[in-house]
């Protein structure tokens, strides 16, 4: 009913390529097309929903740009990113964050 309801646009003659859709069409297209990618989550059950811990995960960086405005350095960047990654991994898999930063020599 969706694609139905927002029919694609036809290129004018004597165009080779293919004309701009809209957002709708676009996204009706994509969800056809990867139907199975988005309904993964219905036959298993491990698969999440969403994406929310990946959008959790940027979130911090993002609240720490905005308090201290940037990061001083290129350095201290990566290295705030590479901590955050690597508790970030071992709270997804059920580790305490204290104990792997006490193990990680």
């Amino acid at each position: 009913m969706g694609l139905a309801e927002n029919p694609a646009v036809e290129p004018p003659p004597g165009r080779r390529r293919r004309p701009a859709q809209s957002f709708t069409r676009n996204v009706l297209e994509r969800l056809d097309t990867k139907r199975d990618e988005v309904l993964c989550f219905l036959g298993d059950l491990e698969v999440p929903f969403d994406n929310n811990l990946a959008e959790r995960d940027l979130r911090m960086v993002k609240m720490k740009q905005k308090v201290s405005g940037t990061f001083r350095t290129e350095d201290g960047a990566i290295g705030f990113a590479i901590i955050r990654g690597y508790l970030s991994t071992a709270r997804k898999q059920g580790q305490s964050m204290l104990a792997v930063w006490q193990s990680r020599d």
